[in-house]
């Protein structure tokens, strides 16, 4: 089993530790999870994600490689407009097999130039840099995995910017123009544009994250790890908590967000929320071709996965006997995740968040109970509001079919709004 350079501050604060990824990783930490979970919507939450792996793409061929192997077109690719993918910029997407299955999901930054850092789940540098050496033939590509060389620290939530700006040397510069799914610095101490810590740590600092929720992604080289860590925990003081892989996987499952390898896995990339990863144009036609995208064209028999919310937290395990049914009690197909977002709960007809407004209905003293929440892949199209039945075998849960879940996100809200936060 491997560690991260945090495994001893994690054990040290008594988090509770398991196996994910062939890493040893904290599931949660004595406050519990919805203190963790409801941390990162009010304020904001900490998360050790140096299990993740990245992998740099270097030469004059970076481009035309990604473009062969990624479904995302990085000609067309930014804003509404799809304007190219340009230095300081990343974006989502798939690397998928000939089959038109997922290898993994991924965020690729233009770094700069010839330059291109792809982050992938954990385990699975090793796996991309094989995939794309398989596709490379001529091109000028020089493929460098950073598993277990990169430092990796996620903070997250409304508070997220005006904590980070106690440890930033230059926050004003590094705040400036900084949209959605950018990025700026670099990890090196020589780089020519870096972001630096107080301290004098340079980092690559991306808004990005895997909650739904306004924040950071931070790259650094791991001996620094444990202490950017305690700096942001001591300057965030009671403002920030400690957070593990189940706030992690229940704020993920609230925003619609995937799980590599359980959400999208061994079955054709189609019908799902996250179709947007594939290079539509205006006429749903591909404005490229890529691996996999042949057998991802006429693809009826293709399984449809949905996102969908409980009408209480109940939740159904996972496991052998796990099902989803018609209301007739039917067989339909398989749930692939179910948690709970702690966040939310159902008035009425709506949906209403910790983070919803009082126009949006929320009454006050709100005290959420949570509601389960998660996606399930059946053989047929179901309509969004239609019912269907989780169940174990003994235990039966009923949910709604949904194209959202958690309201009032904050991740794509300006940074200038989130920092009078």
């Amino acid at each position: 089993m491997k560690k991260t350079p945090l495994y001893q501050w994690h054990t040290k604060n008594n988090a509770n530790m398991s196996e994910f990824g062939s890493y040893l990783m904290p599931l949660w930490y004595p406050q519990g999870v919805k203190k963790e979970h409801c941390g990162v919507i009010e304020s904001a939450g900490i998360f050790d994600t140096s299990h993740m792996a990245a992998v740099i793409l270097e030469g004059g061929g970076c481009r035309d490689l990604l473009q062969k192997t990624f479904t995302k077109d990085l000609d067309h690719c930014l804003g509404p407009k799809k304007n190219p993918l340009h230095s300081g910029r990343c974006v989502y997407g798939i690397f998928l097999k000939e089959s038109g299955q997922t290898l993994d999901d991924a965020i690729v930054y233009h770094v700069a130039g010839d330059r291109y850092m792809v982050v992938v789940n954990a385990g699975m540098g090793a796996a991309l840099c094989t995939h794309l050496k398989k596709y490379q033939e001529n091109l000028d590509v020089t493929i460098t995995d950073l598993t277990d060389d990169l430092g990796k620290i996620d903070i997250q939530g409304p508070s997220s910017a005006t904590i980070l700006a106690e440890i930033l040397e230059q926050p004003d510069q590094a705040f400036t123009k900084f949209v959605y799914f950018s990025f700026k610095g670099w990890f090196e101490t020589d780089a020519t544009e870096s972001v630096m810590l107080k301290d004098g740590t340079p980092i690559l600092l991306s808004r990005t994250g895997y909650t739904g929720e306004f924040g950071f992604e931070i790259f650094l080289r791991p001996d620094s790890l444990v202490d950017v860590w305690q700096m942001l925990l001591e300057r965030g003081g009671d403002s920030i908590v400690p957070c593990g892989l189940a706030a992690r996987d229940s704020l993920r499952a609230g925003a619609v967000l995937p799980l590599s390898h359980q959400d999208i896995g061994d079955w054709p990339f189609l019908n799902n929320p996250w179709i947007f990863a594939l290079p539509f144009d205006e006429q749903g036609i591909f404005t490229k071709e890529f691996i996999g995208s042949e057998a991802l064209q006429n693809n009826p028999s293709a399984p449809h996965t949905y996102a969908f919310a409980g009408f209480s937290p109940r939740k159904i395990p996972i496991g052998a006997n796990s099902s989803v049914l018609d209301t007739a009690g039917n067989h339909l197909g398989d749930i692939l995740t179910c948690t709970t977002d702690m966040a939310i709960e159902r008035l009425g007809d709506n949906i209403i968040s910790m983070a919803s407004s009082r126009q949006d209905g929320k009454p006050e003293n709100f005290k959420p109970k949570g509601l389960s929440c998660g996606f399930v892949k059946v053989k047929h199209e179901i309509p969004v509001g239609e019912r269907v039945i989780l169940t174990d075998g003994k235990h039966k849960v009923e949910v709604e079919i949904r194209k959202d879940v958690r309201p009032a996100r904050s991740a794509r809200k300006p940074l200038i709004e989130m920092m009078k936060k």
